[in-house]
């Protein structure tokens, strides 16, 4: 799954900064661009507070926001 959310970081930095090479994005979250080029490997040492300063960076923390967020079932009290 990271690897595939690494992928997906990848393209997004791309789209939405072009010009930016990984170190003038490192920048921008505030990581080394030793650590996003792990972040884009999906690398499983990077910590998800990382990736979360990228989604906020690029537009795409209310994704990330919703991920333990749990529905209600018809079963529950």
């Amino acid at each position: 799954m990271l690897p595939e959310l690494g992928s997906r970081l990848r393209v997004a930095r791309k789209r939405r900064f072009p010009d930016d090479d990984l170190a003038a994005f490192a920048i921008r979250i505030g990581v080394a661009r030793a650590t996003l080029q792990k972040m884009e490997a999906g690398d499983l040492s990077v910590s998800m507070g990382r990736y979360y300063a990228a989604a906020r960076r690029l537009g795409l923390s209310e994704g990330f926001e919703a991920l333990f967020e749990q529905t209600g079932s018809m079963f529950d009290d």
